[in-house]
């Protein structure tokens, strides 16, 4: 009896003492408060790295499991199809049309929003609800760098952002270095066909152009996304036409324009396909869809007449 009130102290040491070795090695960043800057230039704190996050665009779903935060995700919105394992998040709409019952059910400590694709006034309504909002909506190849920093900051994975915006820019600076100061190629990007709509200067894809020596040939025209009269293109007389879309399986649209034969781009078949998911979505893979306009306008360039540079 004796020996066992003996060793009752020794144990209860052994327990406490187990408890302090496993507070004191403990994460300290899980609990460490953490801010950036979004891309509207609003301040987002939070009192420690979020720990279960909604996305609610697929791009941005694709980013965060670039930053190794795909595990936080806990619900995002249809076509978030990349990687393989985003199909298993549960959905809670669409980008256009957000669940607010599922996304409050779900109890979001980080909601990242897509500045110009989601409903304003569903984002408001969980910002006013007391949900951290990080927006997102990179303008340029850079804010696409500092997204990856930044979401990896709060998903608290900033070594792996740091990391994969670091590996972002090293490949972005190789295709820079190897296509651009080629001779420039007119270009006519296509997204839609019924009505005809294009996408101006301020969208990657004319950064994606323009790196790989190409001119949008709208690239100036005021909306995001302008709408065309089938006559301006032809008029423009573009030298190569990319066809994207809203998914992977529309490259008949490229086909229709060899129905003006003197067009030049039908001319000298430059008339090329890209997937859309690897050039229209601000992620890292649209370095592997920039590559491809980058073949497509040399292929575009050697089929030049000799008299012709």
């Amino acid at each position: 009896m004796r020996a066992k009130k003996a060793r009752l102290p020794m144990i209860s040491g052994i327990l406490c003492l187990t408890a302090w070795l496993t507070t004191a090695t403990a994460d300290p960043a899980a609990t460490t408060p953490v801010q950036v800057i979004d891309d509207r230039q609003q301040t987002v704190s939070l009192a420690a790295p979020a720990e279960r996050i909604i996305s609610l665009a697929p791009h941005i779903t694709e980013l965060l499991f670039a930053v190794d935060a795909g595990n936080r995700i806990v619900g995002t919105v249809s076509f978030s199809d990349y990687p393989a394992a985003a199909a298993d998040i549960p959905r809670i709409g669409s980008y256009k049309q957000l669940d607010m019952e599922s996304i409050l059910a779900l109890k979001p400590d980080l909601v990242v929003a897509w500045s110009s694709g989601n409903v304003q006034a569903q984002v408001e309504r969980l910002a006013r609800l007391g949900i951290p909002i990080y927006y997102n909506d990179p303008q340029d190849f850079e804010q696409l760098a500092l997204a990856l920093e930044r979401l990896g900051t709060l998903a608290g994975r900033a070594p792996q952002g740091r990391a994969a915006a670091e590996d972002f820019r090293r490949d972005l600076r190789a295709l820079e270095a190897q296509y651009g100061d080629r001779p420039r190629v007119t270009v006519f990007y296509q997204i839609w066909d019924r009505p005809l709509m294009t996408l101006n200067d301020r969208h990657l894809v004319s950064r994606a152009i323009e790196i790989c020596g190409g001119h949008n040939l709208f690239g100036d025209l005021e909306a995001l996304v302008p709408r065309l009269d089938r006559e301006v293109v032809l008029a423009a007389d573009p030298e190569a036409i990319l066809g994207g879309g809203m998914g992977e399986d529309s490259p008949h649209w490229i086909e229709e324009w060899r129905r003006w034969p003197t067009l030049t781009a039908t001319a000298r078949d430059n008339l090329f396909f890209i997937p859309p998911s690897l050039l229209q979505r601000a992620t890292p893979r649209i370095l592997e869809g920039t590559r491809w306009v980058c073949e497509a306008l040399e292929t575009a360039r050697d089929r030049r007449p000799e008299t012709s540079e």
